[in-house]
């Protein structure tokens, strides 16, 4: 499959950043399994030919114009924390440089898992807004669906969102509207809500 170099790109109202193609699930829904358009997304190439250093991250974001934008959103084509640390340097550096904006964070989840410790404290004073894909309401049907490399996954990322609830002010947990049926996503919403204590949205799929 071609590769490119894609390391920011516009979103509707947002400006998001794509710091690896790395991931530990191997979801079957995923965009990534699309191939019929070179593993496009949104018009976008987002296999990268090789990660972008903290550098070319930074590089890239500051060389937009932030003020176009609501929202900077670390999600890209992987998990986001296999560079949590990467990302926590950016964001430093752009608070150094006087940047303001809103800061978002995409993820499944399985963030201390991947890095071997517990992450959440670093999310304070970084990061506006984190959101976690819940994707359904049980760990088997979690476990099928989401292919999770790490055993636990599904507890861990429970874990990590009611934790995160800590440091970060708006956390939120998603579903998609086509992968489960209106009784699982109601009982994920009674997850989400009442077991985690975050903000619920379904999301509609996007093909690509």
């Amino acid at each position: 499959m071609e590769k490119g170099f894609t390391i920011t790109y516009e979103y509707g109202d947002n400006l998001y950043v794509n710091p690896t193609n790395r991931c530990d699930f191997n979801c079957t829904f995923c965009l990534r399994h699309n191939q019929g358009s070179g593993g496009s997304i949104y018009t976008h190439n987002l296999w990268l030919e090789r990660e972008p250093t903290k550098e070319e991250l930074l590089a890239s974001i500051e060389g937009r114009d932030l003020s176009k934008y609501k929202q900077l959103v670390f999600v890209g084509f992987g998990e986001p924390t296999y560079r949590f640390d990467d990302i926590c340097w950016v964001i430093d550096r752009m608070k150094e440089h006087g940047t303001k904006i809103y800061t978002r964070m995409d993820t499944n989840g399985t963030g201390c898992l991947i890095n071997g410790r517990d992450i959440c404290p670093d999310f304070a004073g970084r990061f506006d807004m984190v959101s976690v894909s819940l994707n359904t309401d049980s760990e088997e049907e979690y476990n099928a669906v989401c292919q999770p490399r790490f055993d636990g996954a599904y507890q861990a990322m429970k874990d990590f969102t009611r934790e995160v609830r800590r440091y970060v002010p708006t956390v939120m947990m998603t579903v998609v509207d086509t992968t489960i049926t209106p009784e699982q996503i109601e009982r994920c919403r009674r997850i989400c809500e009442e077991e985690i204590g975050a903000v619920y949205r379904v999301r509609e799929y996007i093909a690509d």
